[in-house]
């Protein structure tokens, strides 16, 4: 199999500030199609490829806090806005072939924040995972044994999940960007 032509390729995401529109605008220079799961009163970085789940859509990708409070081993607070972003992140997940994060890798292999829902999700659903530890500097492949450290990954599946931290930093940035260069460039 060779490599991908980004033309061949759709972006799940989400949007929003941070990794989601970074992954958005590195997509859209690799002329990547973008799919961003998105709902009403969501503040949106990126308009690219905007979806806005309905009631219904949203409601398909609910899941107990209480369960994913236990998954994550911390407590989240159950608000409609957070409930919001589990649904669409969600719906990243469950769209794309593998997915890419980037945040930061907790000791009990868990990612900070929101962001780790949708790296617990795709570990449930048995999809490939990569987390780009941004205090690291480094990729990190999911395996049953737990994370580890991949040098250079590159997009393998034509649908594929882009999500991760509002709080990106140059790392961060530069890991996406370097991600869909070697992928599609």
């Amino acid at each position: 199999m060779g490599k991908l032509k980004g033309s061949e390729c759709i972006l799940y995401s989400g949007a929003a500030q941070g990794a989601e529109a970074e992954f958005g605008a590195a997509a859209e220079k690799h002329g990547v199609e973008e799919v961003n799961f998105t709902f009403e009163g969501h503040t949106d970085a990126r308009t690219r490829g905007i979806r806005v789940l309905t009631q219904a859509e949203l409601k398909r990708g609910d899941v107990s806090l209480a369960y994913v409070s236990r998954l994550m081993n911390r407590e989240y607070r159950d608000t409609p806005l957070f409930r919001k972003v589990l649904q669409s992140i969600w719906h990243q997940v469950n769209s794309g072939q593998e997915i890419y994060v980037v945040g930061k890798i907790l000791a009990d292999d868990t990612v900070k924040g929101g962001t780790g829902w949708g790296a617990e999700f795709a570990k449930l659903c048995n999809k490939p995972l990569f987390v780009f530890d941004q205090d690291k500097a480094e990729w990190n492949r999911w395996d049953v044994a737990g994370f580890k450290v991949v040098r250079d990954p590159v997009v393998a599946h034509t649908q594929f999940a882009g999500t991760g931290t509002r709080f990106l930093n140059p790392a961060g940035k530069k890991a996406i960007a370097d991600l869909l260069s070697r992928s599609f460039g």
